[in-house]
């Protein structure tokens, strides 16, 4: 399990590069277009500077999206109970719990850092799961503040907002003139083409490498919960559960979708290419496969 934890870890740096490359090539391109670094290098600066305004305030952001109530011991001593046990055994900080009125059964977890954590479930997963199934959930949301999930998902959010914008420059340049547009002699049309196709497919890329992060970062979460717990059997069905009595959360929308441990929305057209979680049969097979080596 180790073993899955580190390459999990791989996996994501992998991916991050990826987006790394996918910038340099489109402001290659804007740069080719304009003769000119330094709106490529706006573009990329603005992006830092939104993820990092995001960094401190998604958390307040994500609560009040998701309609969720801070409680305390007495509001609900089974769930603070459990994520006080958690937070002991591993360590941590006690984070914040938050109730959503929802009867979707699904969770979340949120913070910049293991001071500043936060974690939320549903009155519709409370109403569903055993005592060692909640643990296994939660112990899965303990695991993203762990693994510090948050600071993956805002650096490739910047990186996501970086080739947005880029791609945004490439297009307007296309039907408002770059410095092809004036070559007689076919490079102009290249040009556009190149800056076309550049500028449709980068988004599209983009999306879905954030995808691909998130999977990942869930797959590590449910090793390392896993791990905490000793018991993955217990998350494994908790998971099932997820998948048989699972509905689209009434209060969320498509940024945040990688913050559940399960998928809040309803499946679209796109929803395996884009999907932030990975199949519940796969994440499944993973936990009872190497449960022997808990």
């Amino acid at each position: 399990m180790y073993s899955a934890i580190a390459r999990n870890k791989r996996n994501t740096v992998f991916i991050i590069l990826m987006f790394i490359l996918i910038i340099g090539a489109l402001a290659t391109i804007a740069a080719w277009m304009t003769e000119n670094w330094s709106i490529a290098i706006i573009a990329v600066s603005i992006a830092i500077v939104y993820a990092i305004f995001q960094y401190y305030m998604a958390t307040r952001e994500t609560l009040a999206m998701a309609g969720a109530q801070q409680i305390e011991k007495r509001d609900n001593p089974r769930l603070y109970r459990i994520v006080e046990n958690l937070a002991i055994t591993e360590g941590m900080p006690m984070p914040k719990v938050y109730i959503i009125n929802d009867p979707a059964p699904n969770a979340f977890a949120t913070g910049r850092d293991p001071e500043h954590a936060v974690v939320a479930a549903t009155t519709g997963l409370l109403d569903i799961m055993t005592d060692s199934e909640l643990e296994g959930v939660m112990a899965h949301e303990m695991g993203h503040v762990k693994n510090y999930d948050i600071r993956v998902s805002l650096i490739v959010f910047g990186l996501v907002i970086a080739i947005g914008l880029i791609a945004d420059i490439l297009l307007r340049m296309v039907f408002f003139g770059g410095r092809g547009r004036n070559n007689n002699n076919g490079g102009g049309i290249i040009l556009i083409v190149v800056g076309l196709a550049a500028a449709i497919l980068a988004p599209l890329v983009a999306a879905a490498v954030q995808a691909a992060v998130s999977r990942q970062r869930e797959y590590l979460a449910d090793a390392t919960g896993a791990l905490t717990t000793r018991h993955p059997e217990a998350l494994a069905s908790a998971l099932l559960k997820l998948q048989e009595y699972g509905r689209p959360v009434q209060k969320t929308n498509t940024s945040m979708s990688h913050l559940w441990i399960s998928d809040p929305n309803k499946p679209g057209f796109f929803a395996k290419m884009f999907a932030t979680h990975p199949p519940i049969p796969d994440r499944v097979a993973r936990l009872r496969n190497n449960a022997t080596k808990f």
